[in-house]
């Protein structure tokens, strides 16, 4: 017989599958309404560094002085060589290729995951819902991991994460049922055999490895553009198909105790660490779960009791969508548990070594988080609907029609409240066309040092400028064309990741603290050894360097004795 390799199939009354072409439409509605609802900050954060490696890749005379903090990120990903591709394949300008490959990831993730409800959720409306929640959530943190759900702008992630969705996704297709399964047990408890109508659609022959063949292939091709996340995509990926054994238990125990002996033999093995790394490493709070906040401790223990109790119902349910979701309920529990012991066993300011705290295990949690939202939305749905079937009160059944309509709304509405206050100076939606109209003072300074400014020229500016009130962390480099000294708050990250850096980084960091109430003699003490000929600084520094440039916000200064 041939079996299924496609979702289950079975619905009940009331839940027939919406046909394709609607989903067609749905999803880039959803894509469009989300980037109307979040934003775009294509060089803010994260943003601005991929963005200037594409810019050195297109142009590699760019950047001149400290280049290695624009391109150390390219040798492990292939993001900058992609879309500078896509540049010279299309004669578009850089900016668009941006928008374009931003809206693209939009999709690809409401795709996956639709392809993830598909498989988890019968009604059509409850997935609808899961949907619009994940847009809601779009740009909510990631506990204290110093992540989002999604960013406001385009990096690697953008395309690791719905490729690491998908690949879930296929990891969810069910296992054939023997004795060794979990969805036997299910089986036997519901009283369905092997050739019961039910199962047999959603049966798997032995040979038929597809779907786990096209999980390898995304899980590939998300490693191509962010190893790093790819890599905690394969940790869920295993726990999940190791979730369908009945022995889970047992398998789950052998995985966490080899995570456990690997940091152990990672850590043991890692060299002593010189002053200029830990200084690097310290920078990066979020790689500490004692730095955290309290509210950001809630971020890891609040989803997986979510998923906890939304695993109680789908266990006291028997139909294969709800066996499925048990299982990424129980997948998604057991390595966010995995990841959360090796971090505190491993990860502490006072080691000699922090090569397990630099591999950042909690970011797994950003999958965590995605399928929690996904069916978080679908089951608060699926109640409504339920209650309102039991219902004879018409205002009742009214109510509890629009409840959830009502709930995403004011959701959405929050979200897009904190994402005005956290860019209040820049446009919500900063498209090509208006690059150059950015209210952003801090932008403007930067535009005009891109115009006025030689090529080869080095600017200095206080090394938490992306920090300040109003300049929305915009960042220099992509958008000045021009090099700069390395900063706290974006390079040292670079540095933090990657050791080798430390050393200029810290030389860098220290020459620009404070550097706009520092007096003359002092900047220039510090910033003319490392050949700094600009400076930016705030508009009331005091100063006798020339400022050609004062917005009332920021100068721009010539460095001169």
């Amino acid at each position: 017989m041939q079996y299924s390799a496609t979702a289950p199939s079975v619905h009940s009354p009331g839940q027939q599958p919406w046909p394709r072409h609607l989903w067609a439409s749905i999803i880039p509605a959803l894509a469009i309404l989300t980037l109307l609802l979040n934003g775009y900050h294509p060089l803010a954060e994260d943003g601005g560094l991929y963005v200037a490696g594409v810019q050195y890749t297109l142009n590699p005379t760019l950047f001149p002085h400290y280049t290695i903090f624009v391109t150390e990120h390219l040798r492990f990903s292939v993001f900058a060589p992609t879309l500078a591709f896509l540049v010279h394949l299309t004669h578009l300008p850089l900016a668009w290729i941006l928008l374009l490959t931003n809206l693209f990831s939009l999709w690809l993730t409401f795709f996956a995951a639709h392809k993830i409800l598909q498989r988890t959720i019968a009604n059509p409306i409850a997935q609808l819902a899961g949907l619009f929640l994940l847009a809601a959530f779009w740009s909510i943190p990631i506990a204290g991991t110093s992540l989002l759900l999604m960013d406001p702008y385009v990096t690697g992630r953008s395309l690791s994460t719905p490729l690491s969705l998908l690949a879930v996704a296929f990891a969810l297709e069910v296992p054939p049922t023997s004795d060794n399964s979990v969805f036997s047990t299910e089986a036997r408890r519901s009283g369905e055999t092997r050739s019961s109508p039910r199962q047999r659609h959603v049966l798997l022959p032995h040979s038929d490895i597809r779907p786990l063949l096209y999980a390898a292939s995304c899980l590939i091709v998300a490693a191509a553009f962010h190893p790093l996340m790819a890599a905690y995509a394969f940790g869920l990926v295993l726990v999940l198909r190791l979730t369908y054994l009945r022995q889970r238990h047992l398998a789950w125990a052998i995985l966490a105790a080899s995570a456990l002996i690997l940091a152990a033999v990672l850590q043991h093995l890692a060299p002593t660490e010189s002053p200029a790394i830990v200084a690097a490493e310290a920078s990066r709070y979020y790689w500490f779960l004692s730095q955290w906040q309290w509210f950001e401790l809630l971020g890891i223990l609040g989803p997986i009791a979510v998923l906890y109790a939304l695993l109680r119902r789908f266990r006291a349910r028997s139909t294969t969508f709800d066996i499925a979701a048990a299982t990424l309920c129980r997948a998604n529990i057991a390595i966010g548990c995995i990841a959360t012991l090796v971090v505190l066993l491993f990860a502490h300011e006072s080691s000699r070594a922090h090569l397990v705290a630099r591999m950042q295990p909690l970011r797994v949690f950003l999958l965590l988080y995605v399928v929690m939202t996904l069916l978080l939305g679908a089951v608060l749905t699926q109640l409504a609907l339920e209650a309102r079937a039991r219902s004879r009160s018409t205002t009742t059944r009214a109510a509890l029609a629009s409840a959830p309509i009502l709930i995403l709304l004011a959701l959405s509405a929050t979200m897009f409240y904190v994402q005005r206050q956290t860019f209040p100076a820049s446009e919500h939606l900063e498209l090509p066309w208006l690059a150059h109209s950015n209210p952003n003072p801090w932008v403007q300074a930067f535009l005009w040092a891109r115009n006025n400014t030689p090529p080869d020229a080095l600017f200095a500016l206080d090394t938490k400028y992306v920090n300040e009130d109003g300049e929305d962390a915009q960042t220099f480099r992509p958008t000045a064309l021009r090099s700069a000294v390395p900063d706290f708050s974006k390079d040292g990250g670079e540095a933090a990741i990657t050791p080798q850096l430390a050393d200029q980084w810290l030389q860098g960091e220290n020459a620009q603290r404070n550097l706009s109430s520092e007096p003359d003699t002092t900047r220039y003490a510090l910033l003319h050894p490392l050949g700094v000929t600009w400076l930016v600084l705030h508009a009331n520094a005091n100063t006798a360097f020339p400022c050609p440039y004062n917005n009332g916000t920021i100068k721009v200064c010539r460095l001169a004795p």
